[in-house]
């Protein structure tokens, strides 16, 4: 995000849904980031305005997203400058279509560490750190039944958006009805004593399975619902994505034997919002939050 003036006839305009498929989740995956295969349409209509490319002469050169949770929340991602155009003040131009976007809104990002300095130069302050683990999927696993493990869709609506609205900095009910109704998407919920305990998603990546969200009450929830998603992934890794700043979500991925594979740095700009951390066991993605 260093201030280096733009290329000459370099342009930023809002990506079309087919770009943010075509161009985007591709560019993302090349970066080893492995996108979910399905990510696409989701994450572009939780804010359709909220994606931008940089165009010169007809190519695309990299792309941004800013994605507006109401008018008190936005998250920062998808900031991608293809090889060979970088350090060309392309990023620079993306960064501000951002910006202006978001406005006063607090923004949070998922910045890979070697970028924290220029994240730190536009304003952005560091919170906490995430890692992503990975292990093999498959294996015993509790099935969803009566009284503990439920199919989510099975829960009234308001209750599993009341239950995510006390886990995320904004409502995203248009998100949510979206990442849950993902093709192959495996969304459990947790009961007891007729209460939402906690849930978990499943969904099919470039590689393996991503889990995400997983909030729940307490970890012994959290490893129930981790099990039991991981337990409908066999044939490749599963990966789940979680705040160092949450000890408890910590001690779930080692304890399960998980390996790190990847980090990035919480930042957030305009405040902090705030959240259940020891109830954060794997946030939703990189992306999007």
């Amino acid at each position: 995000m260093e201030p280096i003036a733009p290329p000459p006839g370099l342009t930023v305009r809002a990506m079309s849904r087919e770009e943010v498929e075509r161009l985007a989740v591709p560019w993302a995956a090349a970066e080893g980031w492995n996108p979910g295969l399905n990510d696409g349409p989701v994450f572009h209509a939780a804010d359709p305005q909220g994606f931008f490319l940089a165009e010169k002469d007809g190519q695309a050169l990299g792309c941004i997203s800013a994605v507006n949770y109401g008018r008190a929340y936005c998250f920062l991602g998808f900031f991608l400058v293809v090889p060979g155009t970088r350090g060309q003040g392309v990023g620079y131009a993306l960064s501000q279509a951002a910006l202006a976007h978001a406005g006063k809104r607090v923004m949070g990002l998922d910045g890979v560490v070697a970028q924290q300095d220029n994240y730190r130069a536009s304003g952005f302050e560091y919170a906490f750190t995430s890692v992503r683990y990975a292990r093999p999927g498959g294996g015993e696993a509790e099935p969803p039944e009566s009284g503990r493990l439920k199919e989510l869709a099975s829960l009234p609506w308001e209750r599993v958006l009341a239950y995510d609205q006390a886990h995320f900095p904004a409502p995203r009910p248009e998100f949510l009805r979206g990442w849950l109704a993902m093709p192959a998407v495996t969304a459990l919920g947790l009961v007891h004593g007729g209460e939402l305990k906690g849930y978990g998603v499943l969904r099919p990546c470039q590689e393996g399975h991503k889990i995400g969200p997983l909030f729940a009450d307490g970890p012994e929830q959290a490893r129930a619902l981790y099990l039991a998603l991981a337990g409908r992934a066999a044939g490749g890794p599963v990966y789940l994505d979680a705040p160092q700043n949450n000890p408890h979500a910590v001690a779930l991925a080692r304890g399960l034997g998980m390996e790190p594979v990847f980090e990035t740095a919480r930042m957030y700009k305009n405040g902090r919002p705030a959240w259940p951390a020891e109830e954060i066991f794997g946030i939703t993605s990189f992306e999007l939050g």
